[in-house]
């Protein structure tokens, strides 16, 4: 979930991120989902796949249609800076991108063949992959996700271990619920989110999920002062991945390719460079996204190295590796929310990375 103000939502919790998941609701859609997949999955050529011989006059670009999780926010900014600056024209794609919302669950774009692309948290992939969707993941759009828990300022809260006992508000079926209970032997009262912050102002014994890069910003704008724990360092650590279909993947790899380049040179120029033409985009779309509420964004995103990781652990913007994803994996079947250890190339494919990157992920 991400910044609320007034009562407001601009975004779900992830769980996320990475905040997302409410995966009971989900998972009793997810026959009827197969069903759509099956049915909406047209064969089609991919355009960006054919070179135009000596002479031939300059292909249209290839359209894709990507969804993201949520309203436009910064946490895409570097999908919204690559549209800008025209990173996706360049790379021979006519990309849509297509906001979500709380009418657009995660993930139920892409299995109803409305998009070819959609952002998730990794662990919401696997365990989709895991109930038999034909679903891989690509690419990182985040090395880490900003899934927090926020306490106001004074609390006697110092880390997750002292959550026991107490009360917080998340999304309910999240996976770091039950992550942190396990990790730290620890029990608390559960109520649901409802993506505002009045609760969370009005008690200050409170514990609120939140985005590490939103909530405490309009806590602040309220008054109120904030500690944060990232769910990360609790060794609950997924990627925000894209996610295609195994159909997709198999019938457009090159569009794939082109489009996870520019998005890496998106994110690279989005949280490194000028972020203006991304931010103007994002604002343009989302009037309640301000240019200060962006700015603290995108310092939080480098400051905590969610996107490009930390390069000495050989982390790098859109990098998904195979070592990262067994422990997720594992995890998972730890908390019984695999029935079974899945294979990497079960979940993820490395096969439309940039090249750079694909020796990296095997390591």
């Amino acid at each position: 979930m991400g910044g609320v103000t007034a009562g407001v939502p601009h975004r779900r919790g992830g769980g996320p991120g990475v905040r997302m998941q409410l995966l009971a609701g989900r998972f009793a859609r997810l026959g009827a989902m197969a069903l759509v997949l099956a049915l909406a999955a047209c064969r089609r050529p991919d355009p960006a796949a054919a070179a135009p011989g000596p002479g031939a006059r300059p292909t249209a670009p290839t359209p894709l249609r990507f969804q993201t999780d949520w309203y436009p926010q910064p946490e895409q900014g570097g999908n919204y800076q690559a549209e800008a600056r025209g990173f996706y024209r360049e790379a021979g794609l006519a990309v849509t991108i297509v906001p979500g919302g709380p009418g657009h669950p995660v993930l139920t774009g892409l299995l109803a063949g409305q998009a070819e692309v959609e952002i998730a948290q990794s662990v919401d992939a696997i365990i989709r992959v895991g109930a038999g969707l034909p679903l891989v993941m690509i690419g990182a759009v985040m090395e880490h996700d900003p899934l927090a828990v926020m306490v106001h300022a004074d609390s006697s809260v110092q880390g997750l271990a002292d959550l026991n006992g107490r009360t917080v508000m998340a999304l309910p079926g999240t996976t770091w619920l039950g992550y942190v209970k396990a990790r730290y032997h620890i029990d608390f009262k559960l109520i649901p989110m409802n993506f505002s912050l009045a609760q969370f102002m009005a008690d200050p014994e409170l514990v609120q999920q939140c985005f590490i890069t939103s909530e405490p910003y309009f806590v602040g704008l309220q008054g109120g002062r904030t500690r944060t724990f990232l769910i990360a360092d609790s060794g609950f650590d997924p990627y925000r991945v894209y996610v295609t279909t195994r159909r997709v993947l198999r019938e457009r790899p090159a569009a794939l390719r082109a489009f996870l380049a520019a998005s890496i040179r998106g994110w690279d120029d989005f949280t490194a460079g000028d972020p203006g033409p991304g931010e103007e985009r994002i604002a343009r779309l989302n009037p309640q996204m301000t240019r200060p509420f962006m700015a603290y964004s995108v310092a939080a995103m480098v400051r905590y190295g969610l996107v490009a990781g930390d390069s000495r652990r050989g982390e790098s913007t859109g990098l998904l590796t195979a070592r990262r994803l067994r422990e997720q994996i594992e995890l998972l079947v730890r908390l019984r929310l695999l029935a079974a250890p899945l294979g990497v190339d079960q979940v993820a494919s490395f096969a439309v990375l940039p090249a750079a990157l694909q020796a990296a992920a095997l390591r």
